[in-house]
């Protein structure tokens, strides 16, 4: 696995050397029109998320138009299940594939490159006549979904002032989030077919104006290409050859680069005793973020919704949870470095518990027969308050802790595993969301979600430090004590 992931690695020493106090170059411009290169360069970038993203966001109003007696290609509800599950599959080899392509291709050709399996995909579904089709077509569009997500922040890394990328990062969760609701407000009104050849304009956007973008600067560098490399940085800074600061950003680049070259790491080091603690972290987090249903909930919205009895009917009440989720998402960029991590993160965890037990103790009352007609609502807002509190910090927060917790050096190692991690169980809760559900009951589920992430939230009290306004540097030593326990919960307070 040595090199596989390498080129991730050196974004991330990228953002850790602009983000340096003693090394990066102070921003005197005040005009943000000094920026505008690099928001056309990243709004244009992150519009893969938007065509990937919709592939996951698809299934809510796919699937009920697929099991219905009329539909092109009748499904099963287990048909059904693979259906959306099989997305997780294919994105499981996109940090692979990332690794093994991007630095020899470049940042901005694995970009245009990654979404081609996507427009195969959403082609294949429009003319499929069989289930295997529809397999195949979510198989590939698993495959974008997992390199573009691997791609886009490396990207958005190297072509970023340190002034600005923290509103180019919010651009990746926030133009996911306008896939599900562009998804869930079109799917419900349009025939199967017309929605996946709509879905299909999504990449065709992405590919039509990310084309005329530039290499990220540091890429070139790495290549030798000083020349293409100087241009590049030239266009997204807005300033001429002359200019002291992009000079010094350049040499900066360059050093960077010559570092990088003396601190080549195996993937072994990721699973020495020294970081066994960070794994902990990392499985935790990966794990807790997604057995709380969170996947199976948007990819079945509508399914979910449809049992409900309110003047409102399933696919409107999706699009007013995706409008939701679009605001709720934006929260935790301005709190995150102020409450800290833990507290977010014990908010979203209880938060999200009482969402869940709420649609639990709902969809229990209606399956033994009680009256609960006239409370249809109280699932959907306790699904709305799920979706807020799963934001507020365990949406976002665990991105901000692996950036913490490991060396840098084995930071790119660390986010594959998480990425692949992620993979793995979300298929594993999508794919039993519907069996569990079919087979027990919905409440089954939701109960399942509640006792997981009630778990998750006292496994973050003993595990998860916090990191609020620590260096990078002590961090590392909190890592490196052998009470991680005790620097974790009874040295911080909660509320600090």
């Amino acid at each position: 696995m040595e090199g596989i992931f390498g080129c991730i690695r050196h974004h991330l020493d990228l953002v850790l050397l602009q983000s340096s106090s003693s090394m990066v170059v102070e921003t005197k411009r005040g005009s943000w029109s000094q920026y505008r290169n690099e928001y056309i360069a990243a709004l244009t970038a992150t519009l893969s998320l938007v065509a990937t993203v919709a592939a996951a966001g698809w299934s809510s109003p796919a699937i009920p138009a697929l099991k219905r007696e009329d539909s092109p290609v009748p499904i099963t509800a287990d048909q059904g299940s693979w259906i959306v599950s099989i997305l997780s599959i294919g994105s499981f080899f996109g940090p692979i594939i990332t690794g093994l392509v991007v630095d020899v291709h470049g940042r901005k050709l694995t970009l245009l490159l990654s979404v081609i399996p996507l427009l195969v995909g959403w082609i294949i579904i429009g003319l499929a006549s069989n289930v295997p089709m529809i397999y195949l077509a979510r198989f590939l569009q698993g495959i974008s979904y997992g390199t573009v997500y691997s791609v886009t922040p490396i990207y958005l890394g190297e072509i970023s002032s340190n002034a600005i990328r923290g509103s180019t990062g919010i651009l990746v969760t926030v133009m996911a989030k306008l896939a599900f609701l562009l998804e869930y407000s079109i799917g419900p009104f349009v025939t199967f077919r017309a929605l996946s050849w709509i879905s299909l304009c999504f990449p065709i956007a992405f590919l039509a104006t990310f084309l005329w973008m530039p290499e990220t600067p540091y890429y070139l560098l790495a290549q030798g290409n000083d020349k293409a490399a100087m241009n590049s940085l030239r266009w997204l800074r807005r300033l001429d050859d002359n200019s002291i600061e992009l000079n010094k950003e350049f040499q900066q680049m360059k050093s960077l680069i010559e570092k990088q070259k003396q601190n080549q790491t195996s993937m072994g080091a990721l699973f020495s005793k020294s970081n066994r603690k960070c794994l902990v972290i990392i499985l935790l987090l990966s794990c807790g973020m997604q057995l709380t249903g969170i996947n199976a909930i948007l990819g079945y919205s509508q399914t979910i919704f449809s049992k409900l009895d309110m003047n409102l009917n399933a696919a409107e009440l999706s699009i007013i949870m995706a409008v939701v989720q679009l605001i709720a998402v934006i929260i935790p960029t301005f709190v995150v470095d102020k409450a800290g991590r833990r507290p977010l993160l014990f908010i979203s965890s209880g938060g999200s518990v009482l969402g869940l037990v709420t649609c639990s103790v709902f969809f229990t009352m209606d399956t033994l027969g009680y009256p609960v007609e006239e409370f249809s609502w109280v699932p959907f807002v306790g699904t709305l308050f799920f979706i807020i509190s799963f934001a507020v910090g365990l949406a976002t927060v665990p991105f901000a802790i692996l950036g913490e917790v490991f060396p840098k050096h084995i930071k790119a190692n660390a986010n594959a595993v998480f990425a692949m991690i992620t993979s793995v169980v979300v298929f594993v809760v999508v794919k039993l969301f519907q069996v569990i559900s079919d087979g027990a009951g919905t409440y089954v589920s939701f109960w399942i979600f509640s006792l997981c992430t009630t778990c998750t939230g006292v496994l973050i009290y003993f595990f998860i430090p916090e990191t609020k306004g620590k260096s990078f540097e002590v961090i590392q030593e909190m890592m490196a004590m052998k009470e991680l326990k005790s620097q974790s919960t009874k040295r911080t307070p909660l509320l600090c």
